[in-house]
């Protein structure tokens, strides 16, 4: 790792916790901890405003920031990869908004004539599902934290109206599923979009539990090893 994308990486891991300790940036950047006293004593000789001392650790006052395209190659490689992946896989306006995205970022790089994000080497070849039209109204959804309702039609044969809280979209290679709070299940519920009736996007909104959040779900999930795209009971 050059020297320039370690300084970055540095300010960036002061950033993300209260206080680091030296030892701590030499194993995670694999350096010694004289390398990481000269590159501390680099930063706030070069105005970054870095407090503390070797033997004790380090804080990044509040109210630094570094320019916002300070991107290495290895994070302009992970925005292509993204990007071009929600241009294929996204909604109409998502596509939309990742080419925006794209302008954006390639107009404010140092010389972007000589890295273009549209031309990173890595590619899906795997078939992707057309994207329902429900899609883009299901996103508001979860971002307003707006109630959705439907008929689910599952694989056994059963139909239920379900009320669920959104939270998350994801796309697999035969559909896309919707993943949420379900009321009659009182649990977390994920749902085939190619299985639902009578979808819709209420304006009903409902308040935000601990208990019922994103990063429970996600935490059941991992627990759990694996989501399973199966039909939900």
């Amino acid at each position: 790792m050059r020297r320039a994308e370690r300084l970055f990486r540095i300010v960036n891991e002061l950033r993300t916790r209260s206080v680091t300790r030296a030892i701590d940036l030499a194993c995670t950047f694999e350096v010694s901890l004289s390398t990481i006293y000269r590159d501390i004593a680099h930063l706030q000789g070069s105005g970054v405003p870095i407090d503390g001392e070797a033997g004790i650790g380090y804080i990044l006052r509040p109210g630094f920031d570094l320019p916002s395209m300070a991107f290495t190659y290895d994070q302009l490689d992970a925005l292509a990869v993204g990007l071009a992946f929600v241009e294929r896989v996204g909604d109409r306006d998502l596509a939309l908004a990742a080419r925006e995205v794209r302008s954006k970022i390639q107009a404010c790089l140092p010389e972007p004539e000589k890295r273009v994000l549209a031309d990173a080497p890595f590619f899906n070849l795997f078939p992707v599902p057309a994207t329902p039209d429900i899609v883009p109204h299901l996103r508001r959804a979860i971002r307003d934290r707006l109630v959705v309702t439907f008929t689910y039609r599952a694989k056994s044969g059963d139909v239920t109206l379900r009320r669920i809280e959104p939270l998350s979209l994801q796309n697999i290679t035969d559909g896309w599923m919707l993943s949420g709070w379900c009321d009659l299940r009182k649990d977390f519920r994920t749902f085939r979009l190619d299985l639902m009736c009578d979808l819709c996007v209420t304006e009903h909104r409902y308040e935000e539990k601990p208990d019922r959040s994103l990063g429970v779900f996600l935490q059941k999930v991992r627990a759990e090893s694996v989501m399973r795209p199966s039909a939900p009971t």
